[in-house]
C-alpha cells in the first residue's frame, strides 16, 4: 500500500457539484491499495503541502472551464513540486493533449473509461506523453467521497423558496450520439457504458446519508439506455420515496420515450435538462442535433403534460445565427414562459470549437474558422455580420454584471432583449417584468457553464 498523499487528485470545476471526476478515480485507486489525497479548488484553497508530498498529481478536466483553471493549477503544482508527474484527464484533456504535453502543462493525458489506466499509471509512473483514450469496460466500485468537502459547500436545489443539498451521480458514461459541437463524441466515438444499478444506488445512499435531498444524474444523456435508466429510477424511488432528482436527455429521446415521462415524474424527477441549442433548423443540422424546432416545441408540451419542468440549454451565438433569429429566440423564451428556466449566462454563450471537434470537418464551420488559440483551448471564429460579435460581447458583459449584483433573471432577460433590439435599431419589446403571482421552476443554484 502506498503512503497517503503520494497521489493527489485535483478537481477544478464540475458545475458546482461535489466532483464525481475525483470520487470515482479515488475509488479505483483505493481498490488498488492506494490512499489518494484530494483537492477541490472550486471550494477550497490550493494546498501546497499536499502537492509537495505527491509523486503523481492528476488534474480532472471534464469541461472547458475546468481545463483553463486546471492549467493555472498545474503551473502552481510545477512550482511547488517540479518532480511530480502531472496527468490531465477527462474529455478536454484528450481534445487538447498536444498542447498540454508540448507546453509542459502535462506529462500524460487520459480520457474515456480512464480509471484503470490511471491506476496503471500510478503503478509504473509511465512518462509517455501520448494521450491514452481507453474504452475498455470497467468494473466500477462505489465512488470514494469521504475525503471531499461536504455537500454543504456545493450547489443546492432551489425549490419553492427552500434550499436543499444535492448529490451527484452517473448511471452511464459516454454517449451513443455524435452532436458535432460536443466534446464527448471525439473521445467515446458514439459509445456509452452503463454503471451497474447497485453501484449507482450505493453512491446515492452515501450522499443521502450525508444530507442530500435531491440527486442530479450527471450522465451526458440519462436516456441513452432507457431500460437501465428506468430501472435505476424505480429502484431509487423504492428505497428513497421522498428523494427527488433531475437528469439530462436529448430532445429526440424525450420524444421517443414520451410514454415514460409521467412515470419519471412520479418517481421523483423534478426537471430535465436538454441541449436544445437553437431554434434554427439550419443550425441544428450543422450541429447534427437530431431534432428540429418543431421537436423542441413538442418536447415542451410533453414534459409539461407529464409534470416535468424542461430546462433547455442553448448555444446562443453561432456563425449561422442571425440577428433576427436571435431576437426571435428571445421572443420564444418569453412566449413559452422559459425565462426562469434559462440561466442568464446562456444568452451570451458562444459556440466553442476545441481541437478535435467534429465541427472542424464541416465546410459550414471552416468558412468562418480562425486560428487555434492554444492557451484558450479553442479555435477563434468570426460572424459574417459584425453586429453579432459586438452584440455577444455586449451581452456577455451585461449578464456578468447582472450576476455580480444577483439581479433577478427576469430583469436580466429584459435587459438582454433591449440590447438585441438596439442592435437591430428598433424599440425594445414590452418587458416581462416581475409578475406578482410568478412561480419559479426548481433549479440547481449553479449556473450552467461548459
Amino acid at each position: 500500500m502506498t503512503g497517503s498523499g503520494e497521489i493527489l487528485l485535483v478537481a477544478c470545476y464540475e458545475l458546482g457539484h461535489q466532483p464525481l471526476s475525483v470520487a470515482w478515480p479515488a475509488a479505483f485507486l483505493e481498490r488498488a491499495g492506494y490512499r489518494p489525497a484530494v483537492m477541490d479548488l472550486s471550494v477550497e484553497p490550493f494546498d501546497a503541502e499536499k502537492v509537495r508530498r505527491a509523486r503523481l498529481v492528476a488534474v480532472a478536466v471534464p469541461m472547458h472551464t475546468a481545463l483553463r483553471l486546471g492549467v493555472a493549477a498545474a503551473a502552481r503544482v510545477r512550482a511547488a513540486n517540479p518532480a511530480a508527474h502531472v496527468c490531465f484527464y477527462g474529455h478536454y484533456a484528450a481534445l487538447n493533449a498536444e498542447h498540454l504535453t508540448s507546453q509542459g502543462h502535462a506529462d500524460s493525458v487520459l480520457a474515456g473509461e480512464l480509471e484503470d489506466t490511471l491506476v496503471a499509471l500510478a503503478l509504473r509512473l509511465d512518462a509517455d506523453a501520448a494521450p491514452r483514450v481507453s474504452l475498455d469496460k470497467l468494473n466500477f466500485p462505489v465512488p470514494a467521497r469521504g475525503a471531499l468537502p461536504t455537500l454543504k459547500q456545493y450547489a443546492h436545489l432551489d425549490r419553492e423558496g427552500a434550499s436543499h443539498l444535492v448529490g451527484y451521480v452517473e448511471a452511464s458514461r459516454g454517449c451513443k450520439h455524435g452532436c458535432r459541437h460536443c466534446p464527448i463524441p471525439p473521445v467515446y466515438g458514439r459509445r456509452f457504458f452503463v454503471v451497474p444499478r447497485d453501484v449507482v444506488l450505493a453512491d446515492v445512499r452515501q450522499q443521502v446519508n450525508a444530507g442530500a435531498a435531491h440527486v442530479t444524474f450527471g450522465d451526458p444523456d440519462f436516456l441513452n439506455g432507457p431500460r437501465h435508466a428506468l430501472a435505476v429510477a424505480r429502484a431509487l424511488h423504492a428505497e428513497f420515496p421522498v428523494l427527488t432528482f433531475d437528469f439530462t436527455a436529448k430532445i429526440e429521446h424525450l420524444l421517443a420515450q414520451r410514454e415514460h415521462l409521467a412515470e419519471l415524474a412520479a418517481l421523483g424527477a423534478l426537471f430535465v435538462v436538454s441541449a436544445a441549442e437553437s431554434l434554427d433548423d439550419g443550425v441544428l443540422a450543422v450541429l447534427d442535433k437530431g431534432h428540429t424546432r418543431a421537436d423542441i416545441e413538442t418536447a415542451l408540451a410533453l414534459t409539461r403534460a407529464a409534470g416535468l419542468s424542461l430546462r433547455p440549454t442553448w448555444v446562443a451565438f453561432t456563425p449561422w445565427t442571425t440577428l433576427d433569429g436571435y431576437r426571435a429566440w428571445l421572443d420564444f423564451i418569453a412566449a413559452e414562459r422559459l425565462v426562469d428556466a434559462t440561466d442568464p449566462v446562456q444568452y451570451a454563450l458562444r459556440l466553442l470549437v476545441p481541437p478535435g471537434s467534429w465541427l472542424l470537418d464541416q465546410p459550414a464551420m471552416r468558412a468562418h474558422l480562425g486560428p487555434l488559440m492554444p492557451d484558450a483551448f479553442h479555435y477563434e471564429w468570426a460572424h459574417p455580420d459584425p453586429r453579432m460579435d459586438a452584440l455577444q460581447s455586449t451581452i456577455a458583459a451585461a449578464v456578468a454584471a447582472a450576476a455580480d449584483r444577483r439581479e433577478d433573471a427576469a430583469l436580466t432577460f429584459d435587459r438582454v432583449r433591449a440590447l438585441a433590439a438596439a442592435a437591430k435599431g428598433v424599440p425594445a419589446p414590452a418587458p416581462v417584468g416581475l409578475a406578482p403571482d410568478r412561480r419559479r421552476p426548481p433549479r440547481i443554484s449553479e449556473p450552467w457553464f461548459c
